[in-house]
């Protein structure tokens, strides 16, 4: 009886990080048949449910995720120069604490993770939530955050 509850709550953190295809699509601002296409490309790894449906692992849209604001890097570019910092990482939010006057926001980017402390009126103001893609704007000492 162990064996299975053990079993059981592995394949429920195992689908935790599997996305739906629309679901990674959406992450990604692809659109569905493309997504499709990159699978069967081999572009993106999926794994096949016992139904033969595909998901995505979340860290290979987190792969993927800084490659997609842009068909080419001028575009990328543009998309994410809007402010003058040169230095941006994309990723997904994993916490925003807001406490006084002031907020944490965590920011995984592929497998490292930033920390920036922001006014907590910005982070309002952005409506930074968990699962949320953004910036990190890296300048001198410190780090901003852009939501994107």
């Amino acid at each position: 009886m162990r064996t299975t509850r053990k079993a059981h709550a592995r394949t429920q953190v195992k689908n935790r990080d599997l996305l739906k295809l629309q679901e990674a699509a959406l992450e990604l601002r692809i659109s569905y048949p493309t997504i499709k296409q990159w699978i069967y490309k081999r572009k993106i790894k999926s794994v096949k449910t016992a139904g033969g449906h595909h998901r995505i692992p979340q860290s290979e849209v987190d792969r993927l995720l800084y490659r997609t604001r842009g068909k080419t890097a001028p575009e990328r570019a543009l998309v994410l120069r809007r402010v003058s910092g040169r230095n941006q990482l994309v990723g997904r939010i994993d916490g925003v604490r807001i406490s006084g006057l002031m907020a944490e926001v965590k920011i995984s980017i592929g497998d490292q993770q930033i920390t920036s402390i922001i006014t907590a009126s910005s982070a309002r103001e952005m409506n930074l939530k968990p699962g949320q893609t953004a910036a990190a704007l890296i300048k001198a000492t410190e780090v901003m955050i852009l939501r994107v």
